[in-house]
């Protein structure tokens, strides 16, 4: 494993991250929690070091079993997590999207739960989570700012997705200086990843990408074939059959990347990526150890 630093925070990620939204919800197939503690184990002792969770994947659950997880590792890795939906006082419905809230004060007290649940003091990475450009005020900014420099979070990051859109979202995030941007970014989906690479040259700026769906949704990896039948709450599930039956006919053309089975395409999809001096790091979805 390979290691690199978010912008000029001084925070070391390795190359390939644990994307932690598969543990404590069903969105990416069920698994037990002696599954998702296996899969962080397997994580662990294979390099990994960047856990990046969100406090609104099963409403904290997440949280909780990285926390226990890693309870004995806390030393030996970075912990990033995202705020931004208010889950507190919404249930919610199936896979609709939950509210967002992004006033300071409300950004403070999720950041304190995240801490309590993830078992820790402080945050490597703390992230934003889709939030829109005119939702990033002055104060907030003011707020993160301050929570940096009280030793809670170490670096400052600006999460996005679905991939379509968030252009205004990456360059302020560049603009602002942030030390990360996360986004949707694979072979098959390069908008608007692309463009942040290009702004982040263009302007000579400290920002670093974190790339997550790098297998687009399983396509590059092949967890998803034609023969594949998802889970009820797999959220892959609700996309258009003609989505995919485009990403077969297109992996069939990539097969070249192969070379002759010396890699897989999961493997070439991902060393595309780190090809990119701006990508710090990239978040395959783990299903099982």
């Amino acid at each position: 494993m390979q290691y690199r630093t978010l912008g000029d925070s001084g925070v070391e990620v390795s190359e390939v991250g644990f994307g932690a939204w598969v543990v404590g919800t069903d969105w990416w197939g069920d698994r037990t929690e002696e599954q998702a503690v296996e899969m962080v184990q397997h994580a662990l002792d294979r390099g990994i070091t960047f856990f990046d969770t969100g406090d609104v994947y099963g409403h904290g659950n997440s949280e909780e079993l990285l926390g226990r997880a890693l309870a004995e590792h806390r030393d030996e890795v970075t912990l990033a997590t995202k705020v931004g939906y208010d889950f507190y006082n919404n249930p919610q419905a199936g896979h609709g999207e939950l509210p967002k809230r992004l006033d300071p004060d409300w950004v403070r007290t999720c950041v304190e739960r995240s801490l309590d649940r993830l078992g820790t003091d402080h945050l490597e990475l703390l992230q934003l989570h889709n939030a829109n450009a005119d939702e990033v005020t002055p104060e907030l900014v003011e707020t993160l700012e301050s929570l940096r420099e009280e030793g809670l979070v170490d670096a400052l990051g600006w999460a996005m997705g679905p991939s379509i859109g968030w252009i205004a979202e990456h360059e302020r995030a560049v603009d602002l200086d942030f030390d990360a941007v996360q986004t949707v970014f694979n072979v098959f989906e390069q908008t608007p990843g692309r463009h942040v690479l290009d702004y982040v040259e263009a302007t000579d700026a400290d920002t670093s990408v974190v790339a997550r769906v790098p297998h687009s949704s399983g396509l590059l990896n092949e967890q998803v074939t034609p023969d594949t039948e998802l889970g009820e709450g797999d959220h892959r599930g609700f996309r258009p059959d003609a989505w995919y039956e485009t990403g077969w006919e297109k992996l069939e053309a990539l097969r070249f990347l192969e070379r002759d089975g010396e890699r897989t395409m999961g493997q070439a999809s991902i060393q595309w990526l780190l090809s990119h001096d701006a990508v710090a790091s990239v978040t395959p979805t783990f299903r099982t150890a």
